[in-house]
């Protein structure tokens, strides 16, 4: 038995496999949050732009997510706290920290993720969540203090901006 790296306790087949492989959605928010915390350790770059709002999936930069997966060591996720998001909601939030490590540095994301329910399916609400920067822009517009574009949560000088 594999555990979940989403750190349910229970196995990954019985737990986000079934929602990473499309076999069933989402039924809360909070699971949501926990398989694509799964899809980000599995680096299931489709399965985290296909969860995000579909009005905002334009704007995510595969290539972002997708460096931030394979270059991130996965340690754990914790859900700190959680708002609505049930199966009678269409809103939820979910408050959580993912560790993980870069380049043998250990880290933390710390965020208040927002859900959104349409047409009876979860998906992450970019632009009302704290959310690592996963939105295409050009490199110029990016001042040396302002978060890295690739997503890795690190200021831009300290990131893809070291000289």
């Amino acid at each position: 038995m594999t555990d979940c790296p989403c750190g349910s306790g229970s196995a990954f087949a019985e737990c986000c496999a079934p929602l990473l492989s499309g076999e069933r959605p989402a039924r809360t928010a909070e699971e949501l949050m926990r398989s694509r915390y799964a899809a980000y350790t599995r680096k299931e770059v489709d399965y985290i732009v296909q969860t995000t709002r579909p009005d905002q999936r334009r704007k995510v930069d595969r290539e972002a997510i997708a460096t931030w997966a394979a270059g991130a060591e996965w340690k754990g996720l914790e859900i700190r706290a959680t708002e609505a998001g049930g199966p009678d909601d269409d809103e939820g939030m979910v408050e959580f920290v993912a560790r993980f490590a870069e380049q043998g540095q250990e880290r933390e994301h710390h965020e208040q993720a927002r859900f959104c329910r349409i047409d009876g399916a979860w998906y992450f609400d970019q632009r009302r969540s704290a959310a690592p920067r996963l939105e295409k822009a050009p490199l110029s517009a990016v001042g040396r203090n302002e978060p890295c574009p690739c997503g890795s949560g690190k200021k831009y000088k300290k990131c893809c901006g070291k000289a």
